[in-house]
């Protein structure tokens, strides 16, 4: 499904494109909003119904609570109901089956799950749709009364499916008037086919090793190989989520939107808080604009503010999957962050070499968390990390790998941006390589069997 997904989406951009250019300005909202809705039809046509539900609902609740400001008991119910439908959708789908597998298992009850697929994107447009209404009933922005704008908004084709989470308020104005050029245009293609390059050239072939590592059996590999897997794994994570992030940002470019950065080299940060303040910014965002600060922030006693730190990364955890390992994750983050808010930032940003080792260690553990859902499987592996049993079986993945592993740590750093920025003022160079990264990329689509986006199951 993801690999034919992809291939639609080169034979779709083309097209949209095509259309949205010579549609006259007054209409183009309305050609992106009939294109997007295809678009997400065309991988999940059964869900249909609940995109149409999602603008529909926040559309009218958003216009009720403008209408009666004075009246706070309507705000409020109108409130509920938005926080009552999208979350209640979100948890219907993605949760369900993780409750009733753990009163099964807690309870010795025999109650059966519901076999349904995970729409495509709801974790991130249902947190979209209702940061919406939560901005107009804050009275932070006025309610959209053109149904085809805001449409256009809950269904923007590009960032629909894994991101970033793009707020109202980030597009308001771009959605009632915006302007292209094509040096816009230009950035938009180069920053789309740079995107397709991390995916497809890094995140693709370094992730096939973790692959392989799964498929031996964490019983099976040795200590190093252990390692090199699951730094695989790290890579492949960050080059997945962050090249489809740019894929969709240069789309909303070409489109005339500028879609906020979600990814800053998250790989070089000195702390954990500052990596989060580098991986899934928008996500961080919300959590932040929307969770922590309503719940007090940092403007409380300390051990209510530990609380609300507590809260926000369970629920971080808790969304990006319905297993108990993705809240063991968020947790381990939680830890990490309390600690480094209580003492240790201040001794990691003096620090220019124990504070990476210490950034990067603790990140591939987590990322362990993360891949492995199975506990059993997931307290195998941590064993064979830390056993240090020998065996020469990853000398012959590294050398498979090592030149796919030296690209990926030089993509990880501000250095290839640096360097880029000084070549592709030389016309011909920049041309030749966003050509050459652009061939190599659909030739890889082409032939590869493996080809997953890891994001798109939440």
């Amino acid at each position: 499904m993801v690999f034919s997904s992809i291939i639609f989406l080169f034979r779709f951009l083309p097209i949209t494109l095509f259309v949205y250019y010579i549609a006259p300005q007054k209409f183009k909202n309305a050609v992106l909003v009939i294109c997007s809705l295809f678009f997400y039809s065309w991988g999940e046509v059964k869900y249909f119904p609940i995109m149409i539900a999602s603008i529909l609902v926040d559309y009218i609740v958003s216009l009720v609570i403008e209408r009666n400001r004075e009246k706070k008991g309507i705000c409020k119910i109108c409130m509920g109901i938005s926080l009552l439908f999208n979350l209640g959708m979100l948890f219907f789908f993605k949760y369900t089956n993780f409750f009733v597998d753990n009163i099964n298992a807690f309870a010795g009850t025999h109650f059966a799950g519901i076999q349904l697929t995970l729409p495509l994107g709801i974790s991130f447009y249902t947190f979209q749709t209702l940061s919406y209404t939560i901005d107009v009933y804050r009275g932070k922005t006025k309610a959209e009364r053109n149904i085809v704008n805001f449409a256009a908004f809950v269904t923007l084709f590009p960032q629909l499916i894994a991101g970033p989470i793009v707020k109202y308020t980030d597009v308001s104005r771009e959605l009632r008037e915006r302007k292209m050029n094509l040096a816009q245009i230009n950035e938009g293609i180069t920053l789309f086919i740079f995107g397709l390059g991390k995916k497809v050239l890094i995140a693709n072939n370094i992730g096939s090793l973790w692959n392989q590592v799964q498929d031996i059996g964490f019983s099976n590999v040795s200590t190093p190989l252990a390692w090199l897997g699951i730094l695989a794994y790290s890579f492949q994570i960050y080059f997945d989520f962050s090249g489809y992030s740019l894929m969709a940002i240069g789309m909303g470019k070409m489109l005339g939107f500028e879609f906020p950065q979600n990814f800053n080299y998250p790989y070089i940060s000195k702390s954990m808080t500052e990596f989060w303040r580098r991986w899934h910014i928008t996500l961080g965002s919300w959590f932040r604009e929307y969770v922590y600060i309503p719940l007090g922030g940092n403007r409380v006693s300390k051990p209510r503010m530990y609380f609300n730190i507590f809260i926000v990364w369970a629920a971080t955890g808790f969304w990006h999957g319905a297993s108990w390992n993705f809240v063991l994750w968020g947790l381990f983050f939680f830890v990490f962050l309390v600690l480094e808010k209580t003492f240790l930032l201040k001794y990691l940003e003096k620090s220019r070499v124990f504070s990476h080792i210490y950034v990067c260690f603790f990140l591939v553990l987590s990322w362990a968390l993360f891949a492995i859902t199975d506990f059993s499987q997931l307290g195998i592996f941590l064993e064979r990390l830390f056993s240090f049993s020998s065996g020469s079986d990853w000398m012959y993945y590294l050398r498979n790998y090592l030149v796919t592993f030296l690209l990926a740590i030089f993509c990880s750093i501000p250095l290839v941006e640096k360097l880029y920025n000084k070549i592709k003022k030389i016309a011909f160079v920049n041309l030749l390589i966003l050509a050459v990264i652009l061939i190599v990329s659909i030739a890889y689509l082409v032939d590869a069997t493996y080809n997953p986006f890891l994001y798109f199951r939440f």
